[in-house]
C-alpha cells in the first residue's frame, strides 16, 4: 500500500511505532451519528430562573388552571399536565416558533457556511490547507471532512491524501475517528490490502476497539487470506457483549467462502443459541454453497433452515427463493 504524496512511501509509516492514546476508541465511533444525522449542540429549549414568592403563587395558579381542559365533543373533563407539554400536541410547533423565532436561522445558517465541495482527486498539503481555510463551520475540519467523505463514498486515494496531510501535521499520528472512517471506505470499496494495513495499525496502537471498529475489520478481513483473524475479533467482542447478527453473517459467509463448512454451521448454531434471528442473507449463503455439493448431512441442515423459515414466518425474497429453487433442482 503506497503513498505517492509528499514523499510518503508507506502507509504504515504515517504512524509512529509507539502507541498513541490521545483519542480513546470508546469516545469516538458512533462515527456517523453526530455527523450523518446532523446532531449538533442545540440551543436549550428551556431555562430555569429564580422566581419570587408572588410569581411562584401566580405560576402555581395558572398551572392548576391549565390542568383541566374541557373536551367539547364528549363533555367530560380530562386531567392534562401542563408542566411538560407534549411535543406533538396540536399547535405546539407554532407556539415554539413564536417563542423562538430566531431558532430556524440559527440551525440552518451553519449548514450554509460549511457547504464546501468535497475533493474528487487527491490533494497535496497546500490544497488541503486552502480547503481548511475555506471551511467556515464550527466543527473540527478533519472530522467533518472525513465524515462527509465516508458518507459520500469518496475514492480511496482522496481519503488517503487526507490522512497523509493530517499525519504530516501531527508527527505521524492520525486519530481513531479518521482511521475508522478510512477503514469504512476501504471495506466499502473492497480494498482488502488497505483493510489489512489499517488492521495492523490499529492492532499496534489499541488494545481494544469499539464495536463499530470490530465490525468493519471483521467484514474486511473475511475476504482475505487472513479471514481466521476475523474469528479472533469475534471472540474479542464476545468478551464484552453479544456479537450482532451482521457480525455472525460476515463470519459465516467468510467461512463458506473459504470452504470451512463446519465453522459456518457452528457459528450459525451459536447465533441461534443467542436467540438472534439470522439475516436472510446468511441463510441464502448456505443454499448457494449447497448447490455445488451433494451431501446428505448438509442437505438435512438446509431442510432444517426451511423449517426454521416456516416456523418463524420468515419469507425469502426473490433472490433467496431462486437460491432455494436452484438447490432443489441441482
Amino acid at each position: 500500500m503506497t503513498f505517492l504524496l509528499s514523499g510518503i512511501q508507506s502507509f504504515s509509516k504515517l504512524w509512529k511505532c509507539s502507541p498513541c492514546f490521545g483519542l480513546s476508541p470508546g469516545h469516538s465511533c458512533c462515527f456517523f451519528l453526530s455527523d450523518y444525522c446532523g446532531i449538533r449542540n442545540q440551543q436549550r429549549w428551556f431555562s430555569l430562573k429564580s422566581m419570587s414568592p408572588q410569581s411562584t403563587k401566580a405560576g402555581n395558579a395558572s398551572i392548576a388552571k391549565a390542568r383541566y381542559l374541557r373536551k367539547g365533543d364528549e363533555g367530560s373533563n380530562k386531567q392534562v399536565s401542563s408542566d411538560s407539554p407534549h411535543l406533538f400536541a396540536a399547535g405546539a410547533a407554532k407556539k415554539r416558533s413564536q417563542m423562538n423565532p430566531q431558532s430556524n436561522d440559527q440551525v440552518l445558517s451553519p449548514l450554509k457556511n460549511i457547504s464546501i465541495q468535497l475533493p474528487t482527486k487527491p490533494l497535496n498539503s497546500k490544497e488541503w490547507d486552502k480547503l481548511k481555510e475555506d471551511f467556515k463551520g464550527k466543527a473540527n475540519f478533519e472530522n467533518w471532512i472525513s465524515s462527509q467523505m465516508a458518507h459520500c463514498h469518496s475514492p480511496i486515494d482522496v481519503a488517503k491524501s487526507l490522512l497523509a496531510w493530517v499525519a504530516a501535521k501531527n508527527n505521524g499520528i492520525v486519530g481513531y475517528n479518521l482511521l475508522v472512517r478510512y477503514l469504512y471506505l476501504c471495506v466499502f470499496h473492497k480494498q482488502t490490502s488497505e483493510v489489512i494495513d489499517v488492521y495492523e495499525i490499529m492492532r499496534a496502537r489499541y488494545k481494544r476497539l469499539e464495536s463499530g471498529g470490530y465490525s468493519l475489520l471483521i467484514r474486511g478481513l473475511m475476504h482475505s487470506d487472513r479471514w481466521r483473524e476475523a474469528l479472533m475479533l469475534l471472540e474479542d467482542i464476545k468478551k464484552v457483549m453479544t456479537p450482532s447478527i451482521k457480525n455472525y453473517n460476515d463470519c459465516i459467509q467468510g467461512a463458506l467462502l473459504h470452504q470451512d463448512v463446519n465453522t459456518a454451521w457452528n457459528l450459525y448454531q451459536e447465533l441461534l443459541g443467542h436467540d438472534l434471528i439470522p439475516m436472510l442473507e446468511t441463510l441464502k449463503a448456505f443454499f448457494d454453497f449447497g448447490k455445488d455439493i451433494k451431501d446428505d448431512h448438509y442437505s438435512s441442515k438446509l431442510l432444517d433452515i426451511l423449517l426454521y423459515l416456516r416456523n418463524n414466518q420468515l419469507y425469502p425474497g426473490e433472490s433467496f427463493a431462486h437460491s432455494i429453487k436452484t438447490w432443489f433442482e441441482r
